[in-house]
Order: C-alpha cells, then sequence, then structure tokens
C-alpha cells in the first residue's frame, strides 16, 4: 500500500495541472451539487429513531391529535384581568385570518363555553362570593348598564357625592372608587398605564396572577427547510402585537414560548455574535499554521486542500442521507478539525524533508514514504470510528458517522494526490531551519531515563482518581442547554413554577373515554401526580348547587342583563360639563369631611378639574381607561349569569377535540408534583405513570428515554469503534504490544478527561458529548503517528518535525473548537469547553505519556541519541 500512495504522490508531483483541473471540475460540480440540493431538516424530533417505543408513542399521540403538535404559545400577561381578556381576545381576532402562516389559533382558557361556564369550576363558596358582590353593586351596575360611558360613570360617582350632601352614606363608603378612579388618572397623566379595573372594585379582591394572565395557542405553518422553522409564523405575531400596542407602556405583555419559539430561538442564540467568532477563529488558525508551517505556499496549499474535501464532503454527504440534521451538520467541524491534521503532518514533513533534500520531487517522495502507512492507518481507523455510529438509535449520530466517515477517506485522498500537486505549483521555497523542537532535547532525555517512572505515576494518579467518575453526571434536561435570559426559554421557567400551567406533562392515549376514566383513576392515585385532566374534567362538580345561586343573582340584576334601549353617547360638551360637575361634588365633600377619605375626594376633584379643563385627546385617554374595561366587565358579567348545566353532550367540539380523537381516542393528561423542572423528580414521575400506564408519552418520558438513548448510542458506538480501531491497528501492525501502545495513551485521555469533568462538574449533555467523537478522532491519530515513528527506530520525540506537526495540529483544533467555549448559546459553549479540554489531554497524552511508554519499551536506557532525530526515520522525523 505504500508504494501505491508514493506512485499517487508521484504521479500528482509529475502531472500537478492535471490533479488540480481535474479536483476543481469535481469540486465545481460538488459545490453546484450543494448549493441546489442542500437542505437541513431542523425537526429535533426526528433525531431520534421513529422506531423506539417511546418515540411510536409519541407519534402515535401526535396523529390522534395532531391540532396539539408544533405549538407557539401566547402568554398574555396584564395590569388588570379585563386587560388582559381584551388582549387575548384582540390577538385571536386579528391573527386568525392569516391562514397563511398560521394553522389554528385558539384559547384555551377563553371563549364561548368558558365565558358562559367559568363560575362552575369555581367552588361553592366562591361562586356564592362573587354572586354577593354583584348583588351588592346591583344600584351600581344598573347605571353602568344603561350608560356606559364617562358621563355614566361620572353620573354614578355624583350620585354617591350627593348621597354624602344628604348625610344619606359616608364619604368613606366612596373611597374604594374615589381612590381607584385618582389613580388611574393619575397614572395616565403620568403617561403610565392606568390599569384600572372594574372588577376588582366590584368584587373587593386584588386579582390573581391566573387572573391576570391569559393563553392563546398558535398552530404555525413551519418551514422545516429553514433554520427558523415559524420564523414567518413569529414575525407576523409580533407584528400584530405592535400593531394592538400590547406593550408593557400600555399595561400588556405578550410572550412567546412553546416548542417551536424554544427551537427557533435556539438557533437565533447560536447565530448570535457566530460572525464575529468565525472571522476571529480563522486568523487565528492562520496564525498558528504559520507557526507550524513557516511558508505561505504550504499554508495555501493546506488551506485550498481543507475547502476542496469540506465541498467534496458536504456533496457526497448530502447525496448520502438528502438533509443534514442538528447533529449530523457538525461534519464540518470534525472535518476541519481532522482534515487539517493530515494537511499540517504532511506540510511539516514536507518541509523537513526539505530542509535535508534541495530537490522538491525528492523531498515529496520522501514524505510520501514516511507517511503514507501512518496516515492511511489513522485514516482508516478514524474512519472505522465514525462509521461504528450507524448501528445506533441515535439518527442524529448515525448521519453524522456516515458523513464524517466517508469524510475521513476524502481528506485522505486529497491529501496524497491534491495536496502535492498544489504544493508543486506553488513552488514553496528551500528550507533553511530545522522543522522540529531541538530545544526540548533535555526533555527527551528525561522521558528517554524515567519513561518506566512517568508511566506508573500517570497511571496511578489516574487510577487513584477513577473514583470521580461516581460524580460525572449526564445533564438530560434539554433547557439547561439553552440561554436562560431568552423570551422562550424564561417565559416557559415562569409557567413550569406553577403546577397549574406547567407544560412538563405526560399525555396517556386510552381507547375510549371509559377507559380514559378509568387510567385517570389509577394515576390520580400515585404520590409523584399532583393533578390528572380528562374530557369529564370539564363537567363541573355541584353543579346543583351552584346552579340556583347564579340563577337568584341573575334574577336580582336582570336590569344589568338587559338595561332597556342604550342612553344616547354624550356630545364631548356633556362629557366636559360632567366632569366640572363631579370635581366640584368631590371638593364641596372633601371640605365638609374630616375623613381620611376627604383626601382622596380632593385630589379626584382636581385631577376631574383638570381633564375638564384639558385637551380632547387626554378626555379620550380617560374614557378608554375607564370605559373600555367597564364594558369588558359587563359583557363578562352577562357571560356568566347566562350559565347552564353543563354535560358531556354540551361540551362545545373545539374543546371535545382536544381530548377525544375522530377515532373515539380519548387522551389523559397527568401533571406532576414538586419542581416540574427537576431532573430527579420528572425521572420519578415518568416512571411511576408508565408503571400504571405503559403507553404514556409526553416531554417528562421523551427528556428520559431520550438521555438514555443517546448514552447507549454513545456507549455502543465507543464499543465498536474500539473493536473496529484494535482490528485494524491488528492487522496493520501485526503485534499486539503495538496495538495497546497505541490505545492505552487513548483510553487514559478520555478518562482523565471524563475526571476532570467530574472534578470541576462540568456535566455531560446531548450537545458536548459531541466532543467524545472528536477526542476518538484526533487522539487515535496522534497515537499512531507516534507508534509508527518508533515501530520506524525514532526515539527523540520531542524534538522532531513530529511534535511540531501533532502540537500544531492540536492547536489549530483546539481553536477552531474551542471558540464555541465564548458562544452565548450555553450547550454550545459547553460543547467548546468539553472539545478544549479533550484536545488538551489529548495532546498531553500523545506528546508526554506516550514517548514515555514507548521509551519503557526500551527499557528506559542511555542508549537514545540525544541529537535531533536520525533522517527518514518516523512519520514526520
Amino acid at each position: 500500500m505504500t508504494a501505491a500512495i508514493m506512485q499517487a504522490v508521484r504521479l500528482s508531483g509529475r502531472h500537478p495541472w492535471l490533479v488540480v483541473l481535474g479536483f476543481l471540475a469535481v469540486t465545481l460540480l460538488s459545490g453546484l451539487y450543494v448549493a441546489r440540493n442542500f437542505a437541513i431538516d431542523t425537526d429535533s424530533e426526528k433525531l431520534l429513531s421513529a422506531a423506539l417505543p417511546y418515540r411510536q408513542q409519541e407519534i402515535a399521540l401526535e396523529r390522534a391529535f395532531p391540532q396539539r403538535s408544533g405549538q407557539l404559545l401566547a402568554v398574555v400577561t396584564a395590569s388588570t384581568p379585563e386587560k388582559a381578556e381584551e388582549a387575548a381576545e384582540a390577538l385571536v381576532r386579528t391573527l386568525a385570518p392569516r391562514s397563511d402562516v398560521i394553522r389554528s389559533i385558539h384559547r384555551p382558557d377563553g371563549g364561548p363555553f368558558f365565558a358562559r361556564s367559568g363560575l362552575l369550576f369555581l367552588d361553592v363558596d366562591h361562586v356564592r362570593r362573587s354572586m354577593s358582590a354583584l348583588t351588592t353593586a346591583q344600584p351600581l351596575l344598573e347605571v353602568l348598564a344603561a350608560d356606559p360611558t364617562l358621563r355614566g360613570i361620572l353620573d354614578v360617582l355624583s350620585q354617591g357625592l350627593q348621597g354624602v350632601s344628604a348625610d344619606m352614606v359616608k364619604l368613606q363608603e366612596l373611597a374604594a372608587p374615589i381612590s381607584a378612579i385618582a389613580d388611574a388618572l393619575e397614572r395616565l397623566s403620568q403617561g403610565k398605564d392606568a390599569a384600572f379595573s372594574w372588577r376588582r372594585l366590584i368584587s373587593g379582591e386584588a386579582p390573581s396572577t391566573a387572573e391576570l394572565r391569559r393563553f392563546v395557542n398558535i398552530q404555525p405553518v413551519l418551514d422545516f427547510d429553514n433554520l427558523e422553522p415559524g420564523g414567518k409564523a413569529t414575525r407576523v405575531i409580533r407584528d400584530a402585537i405592535a400593531e394592538l400596542n400590547l406593550v408593557p407602556a400600555h399595561g400588556v405583555t405578550v410572550r412567546l414560548t412553546g416548542p417551536v419559539a424554544l427551537s427557533d430561538e435556539e438557533f437565533g442564540t447560536i447565530a448570535e455574535g457566530a460572525e464575529i467568532n468565525t472571522i476571529a477563529t480563522v486568523a487565528i488558525v492562520l496564525l498558528i499554521l504559520w507557526l507550524a508551517l513557516r511558508q505561505r505556499a504550504v499554508i495555501a496549499a493546506v488551506m485550498v486542500n481543507l475547502a476542496v474535501g469540506l465541498v467534496l464532503t458536504a456533496a457526497v454527504g448530502l447525496w448520502l442521507v438528502g438533509a443534514l440534521n442538528l447533529i449530523s451538520i457538525a461534519f464540518a467541524v470534525l472535518f476541519i478539525g481532522i482534515g487539517v491534521d493530515f494537511g499540517i503532518q504532511f506540510g511539516v514533513r514536507y518541509r523537513a524533508e526539505r530542509h535535508e533534500k534541495a530537490d522538491m520531487h525528492a523531498a515529496l517522495q520522501m514524505t510520501a514514504r514516511a507517511l503514507a502507512g501512518p496516515l492511511l492507518l489513522a485514516a482508516a481507523s478514524i474512519a472505522a470510528a465514525f462509521y461504528s455510529f450507524l448501528p445506533t438509535a441515535y439518527r442524529g449520530l448515525s448521519e453524522l458517522g456516515l458523513i464524517a466517515g466517508t469524510g475521513m477517506i476524502i481528506a485522505f485522498v486529497t491529501t496524497v494526490t491534491l495536496l502535492p500537486a498544489l504544493i508543486v505549483l506553488l513552488r514553496p521555497s528551500g528550507v533553511a531551519a530545522e522543522v522540529g523542537f531541538p530545544a526540548l532535547a533535555p526533555v527527551d532525555r528525561f522521558l528517554n531515563k524515567r519513561g518506566n517512572w512517568v508511566v506508573g505515576v500517570t497511571i496511578g494518579l489516574t487510577l487513584l482518581a477513577l473514583p470521580l467518575l461516581w460524580a460525572l453526571r449526564f445533564d438530560s434536561n434539554p433547557l439547561n442547554l439553552r440561554a436562560q435570559n431568552t423570551e422562550a426559554v424564561s417565559t416557559l421557567l415562569d409557567l413550569l413554577r406553577d403546577p397549574q400551567t406547567s407544560p412538563n406533562t405526560i399525555n396517556v392515549l386510552a381507547d375510549n373515554v371509559p377507559d380514559a376514566l378509568a387510567i385517570a383513576g389509577k394515576v390520580r392515585a400515585l404520590p409523584e401526580v399532583a393533578r390528572v385532566v380528562t374530557l369529564e374534567s370539564f363537567i363541573p362538580e355541584h353543579q346543583d348547587e351552584k346552579l340556583p345561586i347564579i340563577a337568584e343573582t341573575r334574577t336580582a340584576l336582570k336590569n344589568v342583563i338587559d338595561p332597556g334601549p342604550a342612553s344616547a353617547p354624550p356630545t364631548p360638551q356633556e362629557t366636559e360639563a360632567a366632569l366640572a360637575t363631579t370635581a366640584s361634588e368631590l371638593a364641596e365633600a372633601a371640605s365638609h369631611s374630616a375623613e381620611p377619605t376627604a383626601a382622596q375626594a380632593k385630589r379626584l376633584g382636581g385631577l376631574l378639574a383638570t381633564l375638564a379643563k384639558g385637551s380632547p385627546e387626554a378626555r379620550r385617554a380617560a374614557e378608554a381607561a375607564l370605559v373600555v374595561p367597564l364594558k369588558t366587565t359587563l359583557t363578562q358579567i352577562r357571560d356568566l349569569l347566562s350559565a347552564d348545566r353543563v354535560d358531556l353532550a354540551s361540551l362545545p367540539q373545539s374543546l371535545r377535540s382536544d381530548w377525544v380523537a375522530a377515532d373515539g381516542r380519548a387522551r389523559v393528561e397527568v401533571a406532576p408534583s414538586g419542581d416540574a423542572n427537576d431532573g430527579v423528580v420528572l425521572r420519578r414521575f415518568a416512571d411511576a405513570v408508565r408503571a400504571v400506564a405503559p403507553n404514556a408519552s409526553g416531554m417528562p418520558i421523551g427528556i428520559t428515554e431520550a438521555a438514555a438513548t443517546i448514552v447507549k448510542a454513545f456507549l455502543q458506538a465507543g464499543a465498536l469503534s474500539v473493536i473496529a480501531i484494535t482490528v485494524i491497528l491488528y492487522f496493520a501492525l501485526r503485534r499486539w504490544l503495538d496495538v495497546a501502545l497505541t490505545l492505552v495513551p487513548l483510553l487514559l485521555a478520555l478518562v482523565v478527561t471524563l475526571e476532570i469533568c467530574a472534578a470541576i462538574d462540568l456535566k455531560l449533555n446531548f450537545a458536548n458529548i459531541i466532543a467524545l467523537p472528536l477526542l476518538l478522532g484526533v487522539g487515535v491519530a496522534f497515537k499512531i503517528y507516534y507508534v509508527m515513528a518508533w515501530r520506524s527506530g525514532e526515539t527523540n520525540f520531542l524534538q522532531s518535525s513530529l511534535t511540531r506537526a501533532v502540537f500544531f495540529s492540536a492547536c489549530t483544533t483546539a481553536t477552531a473548537f474551542g471558540s464555541l467555549w465564548l458562544s452565548h448559546h450555553p450547550g454550545t459553549s459547553s460543547m467548546g469547553k468539553l472539545m478544549a479540554l479533550a484536545l488538551v489531554t489529548t495532546l498531553a497524552a500523545a506528546t508526554l505519556f506516550q514517548p514515555a511508554l514507548l521509551a519503557s519499551q526500551n527499557g528506559g536506557s542511555d542508549a537514545a541519541d540525544d541529537g535531533p532525530p536520525p533522517e527518514g526515520r518516523g512519520p514526520a522525523a
């Protein structure tokens, strides 16, 4: 095989233009193919095999309830319940016609059914208190219902003040409306949100968090050819939010979360700062290449060779898998990291040979002779390691292995054909200085003499640190890989803190409604379960007690429900007069009262007087602040008082379809007790529910099963990789000792990397675990280079050109991958951190431990030559 590779290098050097033009043609065709067929499937659900049992259950649920998949959730929070309701309704009205980007939109907590029947879902005492408050407010509500304008509001206030003047009521009894209206108008005058609530005024209770929040479920049209599949729909939604002024300045906040928003936002975080980071990384890599190769012509040849190989690999990869996924797209990172090593090895070795030989073609032949075996063995071993990913159920990893493994073959082929041709065409000058590190001769002498001691201490310390591996953790919570301060993630975390809104629920698909009720009864008894919902949950309890209470209030408020013909709207002059009159009455009441409310009455009187003399715009703003929520409240009261008995037959189809599929299968939703974002809590919850309902699915199960599948995939791929590399090494080296000398430093680097991770609390996760294949690929290449050099008689490794090539290759790869550490995306940052750590341990194992290990096989004698390595020995000597 060495002869064939030397022949390939010789022919490429003799016919450089033919080789370069041939590769240029193939690269152009490949580039055209990539441009026309490039696709990234950003559907993260496809990263794992659809044949996995839990994925089958998820798919079955999605097919039964397709309207529940791929959703955006708009969380509307407002300063008052009325504003929250108005904002949610306005958003639905505005977005519903946009069928080009939105498939469906609805409110899970709103609509006609909940508007009429919402009271029935409260406990009996709560219903009784609410109806009592409405009955008490009957006189006020009747006047306001007859004239729901600013004039009507002022008339009600005037009637109360007239009662104070007649000593029929105390001014203190009007404290609530006077203070509330004064506060609202004062905030308006300061340019703030009025935050006025009739609901709070009538009930006398501060609204709960749930009352100030509304939800809108949006199923967007997704484009998985785009890096942000829901991007177009999200932009339309944000435009609607801006158009409707649903902003904090107006007392409303709308935040987007849900699977689509989380996914899109993650890609945006990854892309943030990527351009600057890429430019800086390329500049540093070029600097390192200059330090390694010292010749512009050789650097240019290596870079062009790398670019050609990357384009060819991309084309072949797309041809093999059709579309890249979120994991397989990392093939480019792996190709650059390992492909640049091949180029540096060839370039450094060429410069070492050129230092000894003036003839460029002779230097290339000597380079080929020295590198043929090591490069071929390294490429075969790395390709076999990547191909070991193919049998795993982790589809993302499997496709990455297929493309990256093929890329290693391409990188080897271009290194022994295109790279020599480019060097010949670019004609780098001769090399005057030695290429190795002569200054490291003392270290070489130490390692040669004390090899056994270095090996013993290193292995001893590694074994002593093995207990640390018990502290190594795999973080299976995908939220920890996302930027916590982004809108989608921070909103989701807020929802997770409330058991009533947590999306970390499990769903069970039953054959029918009776089976669903039976399953619900079983899981409801579990201590790990906080809440169970089925279609039956929407049949309120104790209706026989609640409906008479509501009916009695409906009779008492008949004039509110039907106020008769509406009054003619006031003219501007009538509004001004009402403002002035009420202001005067307030001032009069305040001047004759020593009650605490007198100060508030005086304050409101002053605000009304100012408003009467102010601009029409100011009066319209005051009317909007007081009248709009009044109309919303009156509508809600009329709807609630129209409540009727609810049974399964009367449930609206839009609600039924969320719980009972078209084929009659029914859904059971189960929520966890405890912290819904705690991995331990979720695992216990998932295990408990699945013990009762094995076909359960949902986020807690998906997280647990995905983690198990991915860890199993890496363990399986790792075992197959070691076996494959071992077999290849044995057939190439023909001695088990040499195989061990290659693998022991590699495995040592892996173990030390994991021990350091445990020591510094760097958890493995879905993102950074991709660093382990890189460690395996780069690591085995470095180890092979040293073993092959040793077999050819080399002993002084550190002062050789081999160590120069390995060192700068590792620096280049570390810079390319370590720069990910600076990413704004936590997952990407952790990947860069682990990659940098893995490369440091790999480099240390290759340049320090392995020479000591090899020296120990020489008996640790003083026979090693103190000078530079003999000419022509070793892969890059």
